[in-house]
């Protein structure tokens, strides 16, 4: 209790020794004792939507440095430095042509090395982000039981550095476009939206992967060897008119058709096909709903199991 600018401190009177001033006065009572349990509880809230976002605006800054951070420690002690964000998708696009458009000749819309290379960046962006940010949280353990802030941005910051990585990666990119003289169209006008939509979908299963991973450590091992398979089911290094025809609606259950389809249209100037991309939009958005219900339900058990 607090008068007059002063604080009062309850002491047990065992405590009142003679050190202090003499025992405790005659008459007077035992200090009340401690209670059993927290007088506060300090845990996630309830809010979301418009609430959720404030929340979110409030630790931008958080975010900067968090994607600040992972951008220097994954590069930090490197050789080549920022020069393996280009040297992953250039050297698989490089294999991909000798042995499937040179040797095994897989047809493409084009020529293959920039047909696979507009599909190589953003299946390398979307893999790399779901990695990461898979074991986000299990990686920022000293800072979930340390200090509340909304962990969504955990996951988020690990999506981030990713996208700056991708980002980079498109002077490669014009560069190949310009040596195989691929002239630019306005189709290019899409690769926004396309953008945002591919790392929305990032963000989304990253960030269920991420809780599931709190609490089920296979999520760690499993994990990679889906992301390779989903790549063999995306059209990466094939385009997707080889797919036969009575699979083609099962095939585009694959949110990744439609936006791996979309770059390789806008890239490359060749009509894009609406369809898939409504039904990609539809999907990730689903996903992207789930998943923050899912993440908002398991937060609150973060500090206690990571």
């Amino acid at each position: 209790m607090t008068t007059s600018g002063s604080a009062s401190v309850l002491k047990p009177a065992a405590a009142l020794t003679d050190s202090e001033g003499g025992a405790a006065a005659p008459g007077q009572g035992p200090a009340p004792a401690l209670p059993e349990h927290p007088l506060v509880t300090i845990e996630p809230g309830r809010s979301a939507g418009v609430s959720a976002l404030r929340d979110l605006w409030h630790f931008r800054e958080l975010l900067y440095f968090l994607v600040w951070r992972d951008i220097k420690v994954r590069y930090k002690q490197t050789a080549l430095g920022v020069a393996w964000v280009v040297m992953q998708p250039l050297l698989t696009t490089v294999v991909f042509s000798v042995f499937l458009g040179l040797l095994a000749k897989v047809p493409s819309d084009g020529p293959y090395p920039v047909f696979v290379f507009a599909a190589m960046l953003p299946w390398t962006f979307f893999a790399g982000a779901v990695a990461t940010s898979g074991n986000s949280l299990v990686g920022s353990s000293h800072l979930i039981t340390k200090v509340y802030f909304p962990r969504v941005i955990i996951p988020m910051a690990a999506v981030g550095g990713r996208l700056v990585d991708f980002l980079v990666s498109f002077v490669v990119l014009a560069l190949l476009l310009a040596f195989y003289r691929v002239p630019p169209t306005w189709n290019m006008l899409m690769l926004p939206p396309l953008i945002v939509l591919l790392t929305l979908l990032a963000l989304a299963v990253g960030m269920w992967a991420s809780a599931a991973n709190v609490r089920y450590r296979d999520v760690a091992a499993i994990l990679p060897v889906l992301v390779q398979l989903w790549m063999f089911a995306s059209p990466v290094v094939y385009p997707v008119r080889i797919v036969p025809e009575e699979w083609r609606a099962v095939y585009s259950l694959n949110p990744l058709v439609g936006v791996i389809a979309g770059f390789r249209s806008a890239v490359l100037g060749q009509p894009f096909d609406w369809g898939a991309l409504a039904f990609s939009a539809g999907v990730t958005a689903a996903l992207l709903v789930f998943a923050a219900l899912t993440f908002r339900r398991m937060e609150k058990h973060f500090a206690d199991l990571v």
